[in-house]
Protein backbone atom coordinates (compact mmCIF):
# COMPACT_ATOMS: atom_id res chain seq x y z
CA UNK A 1 0.00 0.00 0.00
CA UNK A 2 2.91 2.24 0.67
CA UNK A 3 4.44 1.70 -2.53
CA UNK A 4 1.60 3.02 -4.60
CA UNK A 5 0.68 5.61 -2.31
CA UNK A 6 4.55 6.99 -3.12
CA UNK A 7 3.95 6.06 -6.44
CA UNK A 8 0.37 7.82 -7.12
CA UNK A 9 2.11 11.21 -5.26
CA UNK A 10 4.94 11.12 -7.53
CA UNK A 11 2.56 11.10 -10.66
CA UNK A 12 0.69 13.93 -9.40
CA UNK A 13 3.97 15.89 -8.43
CA UNK A 14 5.10 15.01 -12.15
CA UNK A 15 1.76 16.39 -13.77
CA UNK A 16 1.78 19.12 -11.61
CA UNK A 17 5.47 19.92 -12.64
CA UNK A 18 4.64 19.17 -16.52
CA UNK A 19 1.37 22.02 -16.09
CA UNK A 20 3.40 24.50 -14.17
CA UNK A 21 6.40 24.51 -17.18
CA UNK A 22 2.97 25.54 -19.55
CA UNK A 23 3.46 22.43 -21.60
CA UNK A 24 0.13 21.75 -23.48
CA UNK A 25 -1.42 18.32 -21.49
CA UNK A 26 -4.98 17.83 -23.06
CA UNK A 27 -4.47 19.41 -26.33
CA UNK A 28 -2.01 17.61 -28.74
CA UNK A 29 -1.68 18.02 -32.10
CA UNK A 30 -3.93 14.54 -32.84
CA UNK A 31 -6.74 15.98 -30.68
CA UNK A 32 -9.77 16.77 -33.12
CA UNK A 33 -11.25 20.45 -32.06
CA UNK A 34 -14.09 21.83 -34.13
CA UNK A 35 -16.45 24.64 -33.05
CA UNK A 36 -19.10 25.82 -35.82
CA UNK A 37 -21.69 28.53 -34.64
CA UNK A 38 -22.97 26.94 -31.00
CA UNK A 39 -21.63 23.32 -31.68
CA UNK A 40 -18.73 22.26 -29.91
CA UNK A 41 -16.63 18.93 -30.65
CA UNK A 42 -13.69 18.07 -28.75
CA UNK A 43 -12.48 14.47 -29.71
CA UNK A 44 -8.85 13.76 -27.76
CA UNK A 45 -7.71 10.98 -29.95
CA UNK A 46 -4.01 11.27 -29.27
CA UNK A 47 -4.18 12.68 -25.57
CA UNK A 48 -6.02 9.12 -24.88
CA UNK A 49 -3.42 7.10 -27.26
CA UNK A 50 -1.07 8.75 -24.76
CA UNK A 51 -2.67 7.91 -21.52
CA UNK A 52 -3.07 4.22 -22.79
CA UNK A 53 0.30 3.84 -23.23
CA UNK A 54 1.20 5.35 -19.91
CA UNK A 55 -1.16 3.40 -18.06
CA UNK A 56 0.18 0.71 -19.48
CA UNK A 57 3.49 1.38 -18.64
CA UNK A 58 2.35 1.64 -15.25
CA UNK A 59 0.20 -1.10 -14.54
CA UNK A 60 3.02 -3.42 -16.11
CA UNK A 61 5.38 -2.29 -12.91
CA UNK A 62 2.81 -2.99 -10.31
CA UNK A 63 3.02 -6.41 -11.80
CA UNK A 64 6.05 -7.34 -10.92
Amino acid sequence: MGKTLVIIGLSIAGLGLVMMLGLPLFRLPGDFYVKRGTFTFYFPLATSIVLSILLTLLLALFRR
